[in-house]
């Protein structure tokens, strides 16, 4: 017999946040098995265990945790848990408006920076969503894509690439981000970005 267990969210969870690691139990040949799990953590300082039975435990601090599942005297290996700041803001890093003269096609950095409760900066996940005015105007893309990575600093940006099409009166950008509840934080930048026909 095997204990399996999966991590939600690629092993990560919030400081301050619940998180609920899966598992089983597995036979000689890999079949799951009717069998109560029992969880615990290794590093309570850091995660804590709050129901043995189904897993969920309390993120404390800041740092790497290790969970561990059994089935009777059986360990699982432990699992790392990563605990994370909490994001708490996103702000606008530099301008909001921005003017692109043709044949020129590519915006200058639409650029956001994230923040943790305290105010350190973080690392995570931002989205950028383009509307374009009016509707039937241009084809446009995001560059290098609609989701990115800010980095140590907490910085992020996207630049609006017009591709083919007329001269749009503008194109609005919005820029998002979750905790990795899913839960969304109150604040979004907004660009607006104008394609001209020359300077």
């Amino acid at each position: 017999m095997a204990v399996e267990v999966i991590l939600p969210d690629s092993g990560r969870v919030e400081v301050t946040d619940t998180y609920r690691p899966r598992g089983r139990a597995l036979n000689g040949v890999g079949d799951s098995v009717a069998a109560q799990l029992y969880w615990s953590s290794l590093d309570t300082g850091i995660i804590a265990v709050l129901d043995s039975t189904t897993g969920i435990s309390l993120a404390k601090v800041v740092a790497s945790g290790r969970l561990q599942a059994r089935v009777g005297a059986l360990p699982s290996n432990p699992q790392s848990v990563a605990v994370l700041a909490k994001l708490d803001s996103l702000r606008v890093a530099g301008e909001t408006r921005h003017t692109v003269f043709l044949p020129d096609s590519l915006s200058d950095s639409l650029r956001v920076q994230a923040f943790a409760t305290g105010g350190a900066a973080v690392s995570r996940r931002v989205v950028y969503a383009a509307t374009i005015y009016p509707a039937s105007g241009p084809v446009i893309t995001l560059l290098p894509n609609d989701s990115v990575l800010t980095n140590s600093a907490g910085v992020g940006f996207v630049r609006v690439k017009m591709l083919v099409g007329s001269i749009p009166d503008s194109v609005v950008v919005t820029a998002s981000m979750k905790r990795l509840d899913g839960s969304v934080i109150p604040d979004s930048v907004t660009f607006v970005v104008e394609f001209r026909g020359g300077p």
